[in-house]
């Protein structure tokens, strides 16, 4: 794609920029009366114009249609889309309503596929986790267990793409969002008192946070686990699942957020179309965090500690 494309890009979503979201509007949210005044509200912030992360991306995608480092950016749908593909042919249940878009992958055919051993109609970053997880959920009828697989495959699969044609944005976004999952994952374990295979299924690894040590210590029990994590660059992490899982999972959101505001300030690149893609997801998150406390009567001061970090 040429440099100018590029810059037109960038103008678009910089102009769009303005229809996001912010603190103040999270604010009037959450001080509503009802859900009906949040519509209202929102209706009147966008236009009427409610932007969902499928379209933000087909508005980045018709942008740079030959970006495929943009294509890592959906990765996390389309594991899942594997995930639930692989449970509708077990359970004999349509797929369909349990698929999340966007995604890179063909769905109308995506269970035919799997189901069939045709995986070489998958793209390549997942044709061998699609036959793997096939072989593994036939062979051990242990669902869990799959699902571990297909997310610890989703990690490197990012990480892998994003050192093949990523550039370094996209390598530090792969970089975080692995870290963070093994984290949650590991601590997640560690609790259940998971046996070694399980862990080594389940847990990644990167150049941040090596595998082997995160499940020697997660097998060494979970107090073993946070004092490893202490004497890493992610001792904040440690600290936070002492006091509160849901802050961990908070300051995750926020450190991708940190990442994407780096982006801001440039003229050409997918960089900017990254963040962009990034900050309306950010965007759906915070509505969904609001609408649910709310359902359940969690006050204000709840509501606004849950808040993720905003792009504008």
């Amino acid at each position: 794609m040429s440099t100018i494309k590029y810059a037109n890009a960038v103008a678009a979503v910089k102009a769009m920029e303005n229809t996001l979201l912010t603190r103040n509007d999270m604010e009037q949210f959450i001080n509503a009366a009802s859900a009906s005044e949040i519509d209202s509200l929102i209706s009147a912030k966008k236009g009427g114009n409610n932007i969902s992360a499928e379209s933000v991306w087909e508005m980045i995608h018709d942008y740079a249609p030959d970006s495929r480092e943009l294509e890592i950016l959906l990765y996390k749908n389309d594991f899942h889309n594997l995930k639930a593909a692989l449970k509708s042919i077990i359970s004999g249940r349509e797929p369909e309503k349990y698929y999340i878009r966007p995604t890179n992958l063909d769905l109308n055919h995506l269970a035919q596929s799997v189901s069939a051993k045709d995986y070489e109609n998958l793209p390549d970053f997942i044709r061998n986790t699609a036959e793997k997880a096939y072989d593994l959920i036939v062979e051990t009828s242990d669902g869990q267990l799959a699902d571990s697989f297909i997310d610890s495959a989703t990690l490197n699969a990012m990480q892998k793409s994003s050192a093949d044609f990523g550039g370094d944005f996209m390598q530090k976004y792969a970089q975080i969002i692995t870290v963070c999952a093994d984290i949650k994952t590991a601590y997640r374990l560690s609790r259940m008192k998971k046996q070694r295979n399980f862990i080594e299924n389940a847990i990644c690894g990167s150049t941040e946070l090596d595998k082997d040590s995160l499940v020697r210590e997660t097998l060494n029990g979970t107090e073993s686990l946070l004092n490893f994590l202490e004497s890493t660059p992610y001792s904040e992490a440690a600290k936070l699942l002492r006091d509160s899982p849901a802050q961990f999972e908070k300051w995750c959101d926020d450190a991708v957020m940190e990442l994407a505001e780096t982006a801001r300030m440039k003229s050409f690149g997918t960089e900017p179309l990254i963040a962009y893609y990034i900050a309306a997801e950010a965007e759906q998150k915070n509505l969904r965090i609001i609408t649910v406390c709310r359902e359940f009567g969690a006050d204000r001061e709840t509501i606004t500690e849950r808040m993720r970090k905003l792009y504008v």
